[in-house]
C-alpha cells in the first residue's frame, strides 16, 4: 500500500483531512472511524491518522473526490465542538500508531504494539460461549480453549536444537544506540569526519571519548584562534547578521518539499527512559549548535563545505560520542548547580570542536550561536522540526555524511515531531539562554591567548604611531 500525500486542518466543528490519490475510482474509497483513529483506503493507496481527539462520522461528514485534480477531502465532525486539534501539521505524529500501555522497559524500537488480556484464556472462554468458535477464533486461541477443555494436555514436539552462539564484537551507536553496522567498511571510504578510525564498529563508548578528546586536543591552533581574534572583521559581519528563522515574524509553515520529507520518514515508535529522553534533549542542542553555527558562517547559503563542518561540530557524529559530558572533559566547570553542570558541559563540548575545526575559530562566533539555539527553542517544536528538516536534506545529499543522517536525523524527525513540546522547548530556552560559558571553562587558556594578542596589537599601533610622528 501506498501512502498518499496528505494534509490536515480544521475548522470549529469539523477536521479536513485532503489527500491526493489520482487515478482512482470514487467507488471504491473505504473510510473507518474508530474514535482518534481514521483509517481511508482506496486501492493503491492506504492512510491511517491518529488525531489527538475523537472524530465522528455523522450526517455531517463527507468524502468527496475530484477526479481532475486528484484530491480526496474527506470531512470529519468533531465529537466536542469548537475543541482545538493540535499538532495537524506534524505528520509523523499523526501517522504513528496509538500509544502502547506505559512501561519502564529499557530502549526499544516498537514496530508493532497488541494489547493482550492478564488472563486471555478465561476471557475467551467468556466471549465464545454463544459464538461458534470456527467464526470468532483463531487457530491459536481455538488450541488454547481445546486444551483447557481437555485437562491442558497440549501438543506437544521435540524443540529444534538451538542455534550454536555468535558473538560480535560490534557496538551500538546513534539514536538510543538501535544501529550497528553502518561503519563495516569505514576504512575504504573518504570520511574525513570520522575520528575512531578503522575500529569505529569496535569501540566502546569509553573509548569514543578519550578517541575524540585527544583528537581535539591534537586539532587545537593556537595561532589559528590568535589570527581570528586579531583580524576579526569578517567574523562581526557574521555576528551582526540576523538569523531569519529565528525572528519574532519568521514563517514557520511547512513547505510541499518539507511535509513530503515528512512522509517518507520511518514509522517508528520510541520507548525510551526519562534519562534518554534528557540525554536526546542535549545531544539536540549540540546537532542544533553546529546547524546555527553553518547557517551563521554560509549566511544561510549552505556550500560543499557544509556538511563537514556539520559533521565535524557534532560529537554524536563525528565520533559517536552524544552526551552526557562530565566537567572533567577537557573543561573546568566551577560554582554550578548540576542541572547547569550538565547542561554547560554539553555547550562547551559544541565550544570547543568550533575552536578547532571550522575555517573561522571565534569565543563571540560560539555565544552567537548559542544565543541562536535559544531564539529557535523558543519558537517551539515546528521550528525545531524544521531546523532538523534542513539539515537532513543537507546531509542527504552527501555521498559519505549521508550515513549520519540514518543514525540520527531520520530518527530524530520523528521524534521530535511526537516526544518534544513546546512547554519543554521554552524551559530548555530559558535555561540555554541564562547559561554563562566563560573561557575557562573551555580548557585552552583563551583568556591568556587573547591578552598576548591585543598586547601585541597594541604594541604595533603604538609603533606605528611612532612612526607617523617622526615623518
Amino acid at each position: 500500500m501506498i501512502t498518499p500525500r496528505f494534509s490536515c486542518t480544521q475548522n470549529e466543528g469539523s477536521v479536513i483531512v485532503i489527500m491526493y490519490c489520482p487515478s482512482v475510482r470514487a467507488a471504491d474509497v473505504e473510510i473507518n472511524v474508530d474514535e482518534t483513529l481514521l483509517s481511508v483506503h482506496i486501492n493503491p493507496y492506504f492512510l491511517r491518522l491518529n488525531f489527538s481527539h475523537p472524530v465522528l462520522e455523522d450526517d455531517n461528514s463527507s468524502a468527496k473526490y475530484d477526479p481532475s485534480s486528484g484530491y480526496l477531502i474527506v470531512t470529519l465532525t468533531k465529537e466536542l465542538k469548537g475543541q482545538e486539534f493540535k499538532d495537524l501539521d506534524l505528520l509523523a505524529k499523526l501517522l504513528a500508531p496509538r500509544s502502547a500501555a506505559p512501561t519502564n522497559a529499557p530502549t526499544i524500537e516498537v514496530i508493532e504494539t497488541q494489547n493482550t488480556s492478564e488472563d486471555e484464556t478465561e476471557e475467551l472462554v467468556r466471549q465464545t460461549k454463544d459464538l461458534s468458535i470456527e467464526q470468532s477464533l483463531s487457530t491459536e486461541q481455538k488450541e488454547i480453549l481445546e486444551a483447557a477443555e481437555n485437562d491442558w494436555q497440549l501438543p506437544q514436539s521435540v524443540p529444534e536444537p538451538l542455534s550454536s552462539l555468535h558473538l560480535s564484537s560490534k557496538k551500538h551507536y546513534g539514536f538510543l544506540n538501535m544501529y550497528t553496522g553502518y561503519f563495516t567498511h569505514v576504512a575504504h571510504i573518504e570520511n574525513e569526519v570520522n575520528e575512531l578510525g578503522a575500529d569505529t564498529e569496535t569501540c566502546t563508548p569509553e573509548d569514543r571519548r578519550i578517541k575524540r578528546c585527544k583528537h581535539e586536543n591534537e586539532k587545537w591552533d593556537e595561532e589559528h584562534y590568535m589570527a581570528d581574534f586579531a583580524d576579526d572583521e569578517y567574523i562581526q559581519e557574521l555576528l551582526h547578521w540576523k538569523d531569519p528563522d529565528t525572528a519574532d515574524d519568521a514563517d514557520h509553515t511547512f513547505t510541499e518539499d518539507e511535509n513530503m520529507t515528512m512522509l517518507n520518514l520511518p514509522r517508528k515508535e520510541y520507548i525510551a527512559t526519562s534519562k534518554e529522553h534528557r540525554n536526546l534533549h542535549l545531544t539536540l542542542l549540540t546537532v542544533l549548535f553546529a546547524y546555527a553555527y553553518d547557517r551563521r558562517t554560509t549566511l544561510n547559503d549552505p556550500t560543499s563545505e557544509s556538511p563537514w563542518t556539520i559533521c565535524s561540530l557534532i560529537p554524536a557524529f563525528s565520533a559517536l560520542d552524544p552526551p552526557p559530558y562530565s566537567p572533567s572533559d577537557g573543561t573546568v566547570v566551577k560554582s554550578l548547580v548540576p542541572d547547569d553542570i550538565e547542561l554547560a558541559s554539553t555547550m562547551i563540548q559544541s565550544y570547543r570542536r568550533s575552536f578547532v575545526f571550522p575555517l573561522y575559530r571565534s569565543f563571540a562566533l560560539a555565544e552567537t550561536c548559542r544565543k541562536d539555539v535559544a531564539a529557535l527553542l523558543a519558537r517551539g517544536k515546528r521550528s525545531v522540526v524544521r531546523w532538523l528538516l534542513g539539515l537532513k536534506r543537507i546531509l542527504d545529499h552527501h555521498e559519505v555524511y549521508y550515513i549520519y543522517s540514518k543514525i540520527w536525523l531520520d530518527d530524530y524527525c520523528v521524534w521530535a515531531q511526537t516526544s518534544l513540546s513546546d512547554e519543554t522547548l521554552h524551559e530548555l530556552s530559558q535555561c540555554l539562554k541564562d547559561l554563562t560559558i566563560t573561557k575557562d571553562m573551555i580548557g585552552w587558556d583563551l583568556e591568556d591567548l587573547e591578552n598576548a594578542t591585543s598586547a601585541v596589537l597594541d604594541r604595533t599601533t603604538d609603533s606605528d604611531d611612532e612612526d607617523s610622528d617622526s615623518d
